[in-house]
């Protein structure tokens, strides 16, 4: 403003003719005063028009048309046009280029593949024994003397006699046949092994004119070249020329017209006096140039009013113009002051005054005057304004921080206090804090207090609070709406909710309250109290209005927190009411886990411990992918299908392949309609551990390989092929065989333990490596040490580990017996067996055990193949196993009285506990569990 106001005084003093000295000739009366300097009136109709009667909107163009926006524009115009003549001779080379290469190219392989198909002794030597040896010397000789990339010739069949590279003879020619098989010599385009490239085929006929043999020669487009390539240079060299030429040309006109309008047009020179007042009297502060002799040149309206300067001053020296002493000599000093703070009369005014010699500009000063008595009020109504909107600011940002409900009310109180209120404290309903909508009713804990102090007599946090019908929170609470008490100890109602504990409220100083709804919709979850104590005034309306804006804030994330609280509690609930709770009794393993549920919400990871026939054991851990409640209910049916499929005795690569069968059809069951599959992927690792060969078959679906810790403490990750993960389907899986030696662990998880955000995968297994290192130490605690050493603050993802100590059934707990394909063995075979069960004392077990085995071996012999084989495990329960070389399972059936067999099996299953079928690679095994009591 300064500066601009200065720039027109000094043109205004140094042009007597302009807009100033005009005014004073044309003007009677009070030459310089508020209607001397006021823009001439126009009727409605020509206001914003000028001589030439241009309307306003033309301004912008006609000032693009002058000065420097021409010098612009015909510098833009000027390069456009050299850089499309460019582009315009450029991309017609490039085509004509183009154009005599594919030209040349077709005309040079046709006739290079023409002659040498017509060249004598081609077409005998296609009927030659060997016409490659006859040919390739030929072809190439021929080739490289025409210089054609290649030339090649081939049966009718178009399998190569000749090629450029011999690793190409014999094999079938890229390119189209038909047309030279019918005789045709023709050419194409194509891209071949050597890039794209003009080909021609001209066929070799015999002298009836039948086709015995066929002939190629081609060329690469990119070895044909036309002039183009020594004009292409040239032309950019000219084109660089033009434009370096017309930049320059253009740039000393620009920087001329600048240089001779100082950066103005005409219109806009002429712009800036014909407003040059009517800008100056606009202003609401006040403006006076005082000339280095001390007299007053300019003074607008606003000077006028605040100083109260006679009519005449413009003219006059500033000490003669009635102002206080001090006033008048800071005016006529011309010193540089910054918002100097005067009273003048019965106004205080902020100074400002710059000189105007600076860069060689006239003598004198500009000073401009601010009425700082009227904007007291306005600021200080600003400023609160202000810190209102900056703490409503705070409260998005802060509040909302997590989706914990009780944290959230935590940060709203500490967001109000001290800025809003001297103390802060949130009750909600019981219901809420659980995830649960809230009843009606007056009965609210308290969640979250915060104060400049920590002994106010209030309410402690977590104390149970029954409002009665006569305060400020029931009112609230029944009706929706914000109440603001502003006298407490005059509001009766609040002092009958406790007459102790409210009196000592009172004694401690809070004076004022302000209770505001937690609302969400329709639910009221609680209330917001404000109390203040310092501030001796009480609240009002506008800060019961600020109130209102602050809580309803906070109410959307509380109500967030409580929803997520509600699912994450029903998923959690829903994924660990899908886990084992209990592990099964089995013999083979001494198995200890943990499952650890993600904060940031429920996932799918899961395990299973499942016994298995011949007292082996079966350990799976899986992981669904994402969070939530379909994560966790498809990890429940993932597990209830793994039960189903290891019920058949499966190997672990077969049941992953079930598996993925059945993850695919949920996929296309349960796609959206957007085409999305419903499940996003899982992963799944499948052991089996059989103590009486020490022997684990592992096979995995996308998951993390498996840790083995052998006895001495050693850690290593067996190579365990990796298959796809579950669901993606078409590839088999396969399984890795480890022998563990007793007392090694068997170590299963998912990858939450080992990777995060933070943490690669590679660094987790490291880590998972140097916790798992140790000798003699228990399951138990090599769960424990995993965790404290892997375990990040806040899971992002579930976490399930499983740690298996192996056992090994003895030599003296297993016996086995080969048994000829002969029925007379069986006796034998029951004798055995009776003689085993006396040495482990079962002999009350011999009869019901002689019976089974006499069943299943006479079937065996029978029905099955050799070689048939009996096994007894003792175990938990007395284990009779027999196997046998046919894949032909038994089945249960009712034997009808005419039937003279079929009852055996169903005395084994009315004999035994569990009885079933598995299959090995040589054929089946028929099994028995008989309980030891």
């Amino acid at each position: 403003m300064v500066r601009y106001l200065g720039r027109s005084w000094a043109r205004s003093t140094s042009r007597p003719s302009g807009l100033r000295a005009r005014r004073r000739r044309d003007r009677p009366g009070r030459a310089h005063g508020r209607r001397a300097h006021q823009a001439p009136h126009r009727p409605p109709g020509q206001r914003g028009t000028r001589e030439g009667g241009y309307p306003p909107g033309s301004a912008g163009v006609r000032s693009g048309l002058r000065g420097r926006s021409v010098a612009g524009q015909v510098f833009l115009l000027q390069v456009a046009i050299v850089l499309l003549l460019v582009v315009t001779a450029a991309g017609a080379l490039v085509l004509q280029v183009r154009h005599d290469s594919t030209t040349e190219a077709r005309n040079r392989s046709l006739a290079v593949a023409e002659t040498f198909a017509n060249a004598p002794g081609t077409r005998e030597a296609l009927s030659a024994p060997d016409p490659t040896a006859v040919l390739q010397p030929r072809a190439e000789a021929a080739r490289l003397g025409s210089k054609v990339d290649f030339l090649v010739v081939m049966n009718t069949d178009g399998i190569r006699y000749t090629h450029p590279k011999p690793d190409r003879i014999g094999k079938k020619f890229v390119g189209t046949l038909g047309p030279a098989l019918a005789g045709k010599a023709f050419t194409e385009e194509i891209t071949g092994t050597l890039g794209p490239l003009v080909q021609a085929v001209v066929p070799v006929k015999t002298d009836d004119g039948k086709v015995v043999g066929l002939v190629s020669a081609g060329i690469t487009t990119e070895n044909v070249g036309g002039v183009g390539d020594r004009q292409l240079p040239l032309l950019l060299t000219a084109a660089a020329i033009a434009l370096a030429l017309a930049l320059g040309g253009t740039a000393l006109v620009s920087r001329r017209l600048m240089r001779q309008t100082h950066g103005l047009g005409p219109f806009e020179m002429t712009r800036m006096y014909e407003h040059h007042d009517a800008v100056l009297h606009a202003v609401r502060e006040g403006v006076l140039i005082v000339g280095g002799e001390g007299r007053l040149l300019l003074a607008n309206d606003e000077a006028h009013r605040l100083l109260d300067l006679p009519e005449n001053a413009e003219g006059r020296h500033v000490l003669e113009l009635g102002l206080d002493a001090d006033t008048g000599a800071l005016l006529a000093s011309g010193h540089v002051v910054t918002d100097e703070v005067r009273l003048v009369g019965d106004r205080l005014l902020a100074i400002n005054q710059r000189p105007t010699d600076l860069k060689g500009g006239p003598a004198g000063s500009v000073a401009t005057l601010r009425d700082s008595t009227e904007l007291r009020a306005l600021s200080g109504r600003a400023e609160v304004a202000r810190e209102h909107l900056k703490l409503l600011y705070d409260a998005g940002v802060g509040i909302g921080t997590t989706l914990d409900v009780t944290r959230t009310a935590e940060e709203l109180a500490e967001v109000a206090v001290p800025r809003f209120a001297d103390f802060a404290t949130v009750d909600l309903a019981e219901a809420v804090l659980s995830g649960e909508e809230p009843d009606a009713g007056t009965s609210l804990r308290r969640t979250a207090f915060s104060g400049i102090r920590k002994d106010a007599p209030l309410y402690a946090v977590g104390e149970r609070i029954g409002f009665i019908a006569s305060t400020p929170q029931a009112h609230s609470l029944g009706t929706g709406e914000a109440v603001v008490a502003p006298a407490l100890k005059e509001a009766h109602g609040w002092l009958a909710q406790d007459l102790e504990r409210t009196a000592q409220v009172v004694q401690y100083g809070i004076h004022s309250l302000i209770t505001v709804p937690l609302r969400a919709g329709h639910l009221v979850m609680g209330v917001a109290n404000f109390w203040r104590s310092e501030k001796p005034e009480p609240f009002d309306e506008e800060e019961l209005a600020l109130a209102e804006e602050l809580v309803a804030r906070a109410a959307v994330s509380i109500d967030n927190a409580r929803r997520y609280t509600r699912e994450h509690t029903m998923a959690e609930t829903l994924q660990r009411s899908l886990l084992p709770r209990n592990l099964p009794e089995q013999s083979a393993l001494d198995i200890a886990y943990r499952y650890l549920p993600a904060q940031a919400g429920v996932g799918g990871d899961w395990f299973d411990v499942l016994p298995l026939s011949g007292a082996r054991v079966a350990l799976v851990v899986g992981d669904v992918v994402g969070h939530g409640l379909h994560a966790a209910a498809t990890m429940g049916r993932l597990r209830t299908a793994v039960h189903n499929f290891s019920a058949l005795d499966l190997p672990p690569d077969e049941l992953l392949g079930l598996l993925d069968e059945l993850v695919g059809r949920i996929d296309q069951d349960e796609a959206t309609e957007d085409g999305s599959a419903a499940i996003t992927g899982a992963t799944c690792l499948y052991a089996v551990y059989d103590p009486t060969t020490r022997q684990c078959t592992v096979a995995r679906a996308g998951h993390p390989p498996p840790a083995v810790v052998r006895p001495d403490g050693s850690v290593d990750f067996p190579e365990v092929p990796a298959g796809p993960p579950l669901g993606l389907g078409g590839l088999p899986f396969e399984t890795a065989e480890l022998k563990l030696e007793e007392g090694s662990r068997l170590v299963l998880y998912t990858d939450g333990l080992v990777e995060d955000r933070e943490r690669d995968i590679d660094v987790g297994l490291e880590l998972l490596r140097t916790a798992l290192t140790g000798a003699d130490r228990s399951p138990e605690d090599t769960c424990q040490a995993v965790l404290d050493a892997l375990l990040p603050p806040r899971p992002s993802d579930d976490i399930a580990l499983i740690v298996a100590g192996t056992r090994a059934l003895g030599a003296d707990r297993v016996a086995e017996w080969r048994v000829p394909s002969d029925p007379a063995a069986v006796g034998e075979v029951r004798a055995s067996a009776t003689r085993q069960l006396t040495e482990w004392d079962l002999d009350d077990l011999a009869f019901t055990t002689e019976l089974i085995l006499s069943e299943l071996v006479t079937n065996a012999i029978r029905y099955g193949n050799g070689p048939i084989e009996v096994r007894m495990i003792l175990d938990r329960s007395l284990i009779c196993e027999v196997f046998d070389g046919s894949n032909t399972s038994p089945h249960l059936r009712y034997a009808a009285s005419t039937d003279e067999g079929g009852r055996g099996l169903f005395l084994v299953a009315q004999l035994t506990e569990r009885w079933g079928t598995r299959y090995t690679p040589a054929g089946k095994v028929i099994w028995t569990e008989q309980p030891l009591s």
